[in-house]
């Protein structure tokens, strides 16, 4: 088996005792990305020879810090400075940044290998880029993180990060079919991270096994309590909420069985009604996300239009429409149900709900439909996707879950029980 098939927590485990050494990871996952990437256009840029010496120099070190050369994707929203930034737009094709965004500077230091940079949509908004979907070349990966969840899927990088705004981790994990979580809201830096949205803006990361997120998260400075004990059973909700109905029946179903299944294992699960003061937040979400977006590229708009997609410009008039009081209403009920989720989280460990619609969809033209992911980005609450369900044409389709705010560690062992009880092993 070659080394670019083990996942991020098996890679790391072999760095660490050097029966693998990160230069022959990085050639492995070098040689996957030759071999594949001209179908899958996963990646923008790559200097194969400084990822090597990135190697090479951790390889050295007597001392090595905690990542060991692990390689990881950066999404091309994410600024690095030994790296072309183009956040997926022509207007930035020759954008080289200052300095790397603080958490590619974390990585660095916590001694991963930073291979390349990924595929964005533009501006990581609606207009996808060139990536296709690994399970399926005829489908998209979903967007905005579409190169970073594909080089993962596709084994070509054992981690990569990407960032949500509405729905740009947890969708395009769900088609793709690997692990994808967005932290709690602000505990992740995003400085040197181009915003679209900022008060929804959440750096996220994709890797292949749950396991694989807390070195990865715990390098990017969110420490995750080792002292959460297992969750043996976790307490769960069923949370289906007033989208229900636009999940393909398929999915409807595909939720429901997990849901018997994870009882018959032990799990306590109840049904969760999120109420009435939450009815209407994906369109509050729409209306944050639309205004803040004009806010975070004026002179795009103002100067550089005929570089901008009809799509994106579509959306940045939508945006611009957005009434202030529209805007203050939309801020103050996301406040009002953040202030309530204290109730809704009650004496749960996670709650279960849809990651996306169904399926990915056949066609590259668009990246599918943000609709059960925009709520939870709203609240800043943690979610991740696993995947763990299948639909009717065998494609993957991911189980979200999502925790109370700041309880990410929690989260996290409540996927790893969920996993190990519905996927499939290797």
């Amino acid at each position: 088996m070659s080394a670019a098939n083990l996942s991020a927590s098996e890679a790391l485990a072999r760095l660490h005792k050097r029966t693998l050494s990160s230069e022959d990871l990085v050639r492995a996952c070098l040689s996957r990305i030759d071999e594949r990437d001209s179908e899958i256009k996963a990646w923008v840029v790559i200097d194969r020879e400084d990822a090597l010496a990135q190697a090479r120099r951790i390889d050295g070190l007597r001392d090595r810090p905690p990542l060991c050369g692990l390689p990881v994707g950066i999404k091309d929203l994410i600024d690095t400075q030994d790296l072309p930034t183009t956040y997926g737009s022509p207007i930035y094709a020759n954008h080289r940044p200052e300095r790397d965004a603080e958490c590619v500077r974390r990585l660095r230091e916590a001694g991963a290998v930073i291979l390349g940079k990924t595929v964005t949509t533009e501006f990581a908004v609606f207009s996808p880029g060139p990536t296709r979907n690994p399970r399926d070349p005829a489908r998209t990966p979903g967007g905005s993180s579409s190169g970073s969840v594909a080089a993962v899927a596709d084994f070509m990088v054992p981690a990569a990060l990407g960032s949500q705004t509405a729905a740009s981790v947890i969708r395009p994990g769900s088609f793709c079919g690997v692990v994808a979580m967005k932290p709690t809201f602000g505990r992740l830096p995003l400085e040197g991270v181009h915003p679209l949205a900022p008060s929804l803006d959440t750096l996220g990361v994709f890797a292949r096994e749950v396991e694989d997120l807390r070195p990865i998260l715990d390098a990017l400075g969110l420490p995750l309590a080792e002292d959460v004990p297992p969750l043996d059973p976790p307490r769960l909700g069923l949370c289906r909420t007033e989208l229900w109905d636009r999940a393909e029946p398929s999915t409807r179903a595909a939720v429901e069985e997990a849901a018997a299944a994870l009882e018959r294992a032990g799990a306590e699960v109840r049904e969760v009604d999120l109420g009435p003061s939450f009815r209407g937040l994906a369109e509050a979400q729409i209306a944050i996300m639309g205004a803040e977006a004009c806010q975070s590229l004026p002179i795009e708009m103002s100067t550089r239009k005929a570089d901008l997609t009809a799509r994106l410009w579509d959306f940045l008039r939508e945006g611009a429409a957005v009434s202030p009081e529209r805007l203050r209403k939309a801020r103050e009920q996301a406040e009002r149900c953040r202030n309530e989720l204290e109730h809704v989280f009650a004496h749960l460990d996670a709650v279960l709900t849809p990651a996306a619609i169904g399926e990915a969809p056949v066609g590259l033209g668009a990246t599918g439909d943000p609709i059960f992911s925009r709520i939870w980005t709203l609240l800043h609450v943690p979610s991740v996707s696993v995947p763990v369900l299948e639909g009717p044409t065998g494609m993957p389709i991911g189980l979200q879950l999502v925790a109370d705010l700041g309880t990410d560690g929690r989260l996290i062992a409540a996927a790893k029980w969920i996993d190990e009880k519905l996927r499939p092993r290797r």
